[in-house]
């Protein structure tokens, strides 16, 4: 009896303990879009596509990114065709096949990114001024207790 008491109460728990990430989450990510939308006139999506541009260090096919991103090749196009209108991002089809596409920052892609990243920062960290540096280190650490528990039990829910 006192087992399924238990499990009942661990699944209640599980439940509270997503809602809260979740919360978490979007609370986070509602202010840093709006911080990026009002102070460089990008998306998040956006944002995140210059920072995986930055990070590869060569260009990057569109099927690279969008797996890197873990979207889907249409969701990614919108996002480029607006960096690229913005002159952030530049397209390159090579000669040997007109169908793939390379994708790389620009010069002054490069530059603006790393303006964005530098505020990005201070923004996260100016809402976690609440939590102690120990604090974070614990959550970090049970945030990736989390996720390697969710990693390897996946396959329970399929």
């Amino acid at each position: 009896m006192g087992t399924s008491k238990q499990n009942q109460n661990r699944k209640k728990e599980s439940l509270r303990t997503w809602l809260r990430l979740l919360s978490c989450e979007s609370l986070i990510e509602q202010k840093l879009r709006s911080e990026f939308r009002k102070q460089f006139d990008v998306t998040l999506p956006q944002f995140d596509v210059l920072s995986e541009l930055d990070h590869a260090k060569s260009p990057l096919t569109m099927s690279e990114l969008s797996q890197e991103l873990m979207v889907s090749n249409g969701n990614i196009t919108g996002v480029i065709d607006r960096l690229v209108t913005m002159g952030l991002v530049q397209r390159e089809r090579p000669e040997h096949d007109r169908r793939i596409q390379y994708i790389q920052l620009t010069k002054a892609g490069s530059k603006e990114f790393h303006r964005m990243a530098k505020l990005h920062e201070t923004w996260v960290s100016d809402l976690m001024t609440g939590i102690s540096l120990k604090d974070m280190q614990q959550l970090q650490a049970l945030l990736l207790q989390t996720r390697n528990s969710a990693l390897q039990n996946q396959s329970r829910i399929s």
